[in-house]
Order: structure tokens, then C-alpha cells, then sequence
């Protein structure tokens, strides 16, 4: 199979993330606003990274565990490749909020409410894009374990596993950065804990340290 097969296949077992950044795309060229250079491909990031968002959500939702086992399997491919991307390109998202809060402080009254109101919606949708991602590569390790191989357990269900019982699991990693009462048992979920809860610390800080930014900002304009 060539490269753009591949690339074909990859896109096409991942629709919406197609779509996010089809829309990204779009939305980056014809804002009508005129964005300053460093606005623009925060604005797109945002109107791809929430119109994902919101679809994710949607699916989870609706999703029956035989749909978990479906996606999980559909996604397997360069799934690792995939939340790499999304997860550096969150901190990437971070980096340039930092540097529009910068340059907020020399703008005037309508540039600079531009520039929170950016900052504050990549910075909300980063920071629930995170634990939401994991929460699909946790479903996928789940559904992968082999008999008797579980990569996770659950305590005391007696039900089969809905998108929920995975987002409690990476949530709680997320505003805690540390597990709940799920058993971690399998090397590579142990791994993809342990990078989640680091990046979950530090992105916390910053996002703490942004708010605080943001909020005195405000008070002084």
C-alpha cells in the first residue's frame, strides 16, 4: 500500500478529525475579521478543535459498547501516531496563547477582548481535548487486551463498558493527575498513565497561571 493510500485509509477510519481540520482549514482563510497573524491560526484551532469535540461527544454518548469495540478497531491504525499529534499540537495551542497574552497588553480595548476571548476558548477546549483523546486510546486498550489480559478493571460492573467508564477513568487523571480505583495492568496502559498525568500536571499549572494572566489583565483594563 503507497503513502497516500495510506494517508486515505488513515483520514477515512477518522472522520471527524477530517472534518475538524477541514473546517480548521476553511475557517483560517475566510475569518472576516481580520485577524492579527498569531490570531488566525488560533481561530482556526479552535473551530476545528470544538467542532471535534462536540462530534466525539456526540458519539460517546450514543455509542454502545459493541460501537467502543468497533472504533477501537477501527482506529488501531496509527492510533499512537494520532494522539502523539493531537497532544503536541494542544501544547503548541498553549505556547501561543502565551504569546498572544504578550502582546494583548500594548492593543487597544477591542483587540485585546479578541485576544481573551481566544485564549480563553483554546484554552478551555485544549484542556478537555486532552483527557478526551485519552479516553478513546484507554477504550482501545481495553478492547484489545487479549483473554484473560485485561489492561484495565473496573471494580464491581457487572455491565458491559460505555464511553463514560473510560472519560471517569482519564478525567480523573486529568484534574487529579493521578488514577482512581481502576486497576491499571498492562505495561502500555501503565505508560499512557503515566505521560497522561505528567502532561496533565504541567498543563494544569500553565492553565492556572493563565487564568491569573487573563483575570488580572481584565481587572486592569
Amino acid at each position: 500500500m503507497d503513502a497516500s493510500a495510506r494517508i486515505a485509509r488513515f483520514l477515512s477510519n477518522r472522520p471527524r478529525i477530517f472534518i475538524g481540520v477541514a473546517l480548521g482549514v476553511i475557517a483560517y482563510f475566510i475569518e472576516p475579521w481580520h485577524l492579527r497573524p498569531i490570531q488566525k491560526p488560533l481561530f482556526a484551532w479552535d473551530v476545528g478543535m470544538w467542532l471535534y469535540l462536540v462530534m466525539i461527544w456526540t458519539l460517546m454518548a450514543r455509542a454502545s459498547p459493541q460501537d467502543i469495540q468497533r472504533v477501537a478497531e477501527r482506529e488501531d491504525e496509527g492510533a499512537t501516531a494520532m494522539l502523539a499529534i493531537i497532544t503536541a499540537a494542544a501544547v503548541a495551542s498553549l505556547v501561543a496563547i502565551i504569546v498572544e497574552l504578550s502582546a494583548a497588553k500594548g492593543l487597544g480595548a477591542r483587540q485585546a477582548s479578541i485576544n481573551y476571548a481566544l485564549t480563553g476558548a483554546t484554552m478551555i477546549g485544549t484542556w478537555l481535548l486532552i483527557p478526551t483523546v485519552f479516553t478513546l486510546e484507554y477504550a482501545r486498550y481495553y478492547h484489545q487486551a487479549g483473554e484473560g489480559q485485561a489492561s484495565l478493571k473496573f471494580p464491581e460492573h457487572d455491565e458491559p463498558l460505555d464511553y463514560w467508564d473510560f472519560m471517569y477513568f482519564s478525567f480523573t487523571i486529568a484534574v487529579a493527575s493521578q488514577t482512581s480505583d481502576v486497576s491499571v495492568c498492562s505495561r502500555r496502559a501503565r505508560r499512557t498513565a503515566l505521560a497522561q498525568s505528567i502532561l496533565s500536571f504541567f498543563f494544569n499549572a500553565a492553565v492556572l497561571g493563565l487564568s491569573v494572566n487573563i483575570a488580572a489583565g481584565l481587572l486592569g483594563s
